[in-house]
């Protein structure tokens, strides 16, 4: 399906780009080309005066904030990290119209003032990009689609652990929650709609 529309106050939502995430290996793009094209749609939502959320994923130091509960994958929220590593890249961070969102859990909603700060400024539909596709991303576009946002997903400005985890949100999730488009297309999108 092709991009439909962008709605006048459309917000662009960045998910954990930062040191210690965005320079993992994933695929099937690496860190810095999703950097690069998140960059990319952030100076031209800016240009346009519309909002970009930078959300980061953050926990304590003795780790008591992190998500509880059993899983297969031991350590995962209480392990140590090093200093720095949940630091906004600096290719996005240091505009200071940006709304960062600090979060403690896989979605950018639950926990944290995403909704309110994007219905405050009347945002109805999102843009998102970020890693990893089927975690921080899709939850964060699963959690908006549920709060009756409109959902456009930016397939080549995210990326995942696993080339399967990836592709299974991007061809059997996302178009369930929303549009999905390249970065190009986006920014055609939004120049049409804009002009």
């Amino acid at each position: 399906m092709a991009l439909t529309t962008l709605d006048p106050r459309t917000a662009l939502v960045v998910i954990d780009l930062q040191a210690g995430i965005a320079s993992a290996p994933t695929v099937p793009y690496p860190g810095s080309e999703v950097v690069a094209r998140s960059v990319e749609l952030a100076d031209a939502f800016r240009a346009h005066g519309l909002p970009v959320v930078l959300v980061r994923v953050s926990f304590a130091a003795d780790g008591a904030d992190a998500v509880p509960g059993r899983n297969e994958m031991s350590g995962a929220g209480g392990r140590v990290r090093p200093e720095g590593w949940d630091v906004i890249v600096p290719e996005l961070s240091g505009h200071p119209g940006d709304i960062t969102v600090t979060k403690h859990n896989w979605g950018a909603f639950h926990g944290t003032d995403l909704d309110v700060q994007l219905r405050r400024r009347g945002v109805t539909q999102i843009v998102l990009t970020g890693i990893a596709t089927s975690i921080g991303v899709e939850s964060t576009a699963r959690a908006a689609h549920e709060h009756g946002y409109h959902v456009t997903l930016a397939t080549d400005a995210m990326s995942d652990m696993a080339e399967e985890t990836h592709r299974n949100s991007v061809e059997r999730i996302f178009p369930r929650l929303g549009e999905t488009g390249t970065t190009a297309e986006i920014l055609e999108l939004l120049a049409k709609t804009r002009g």
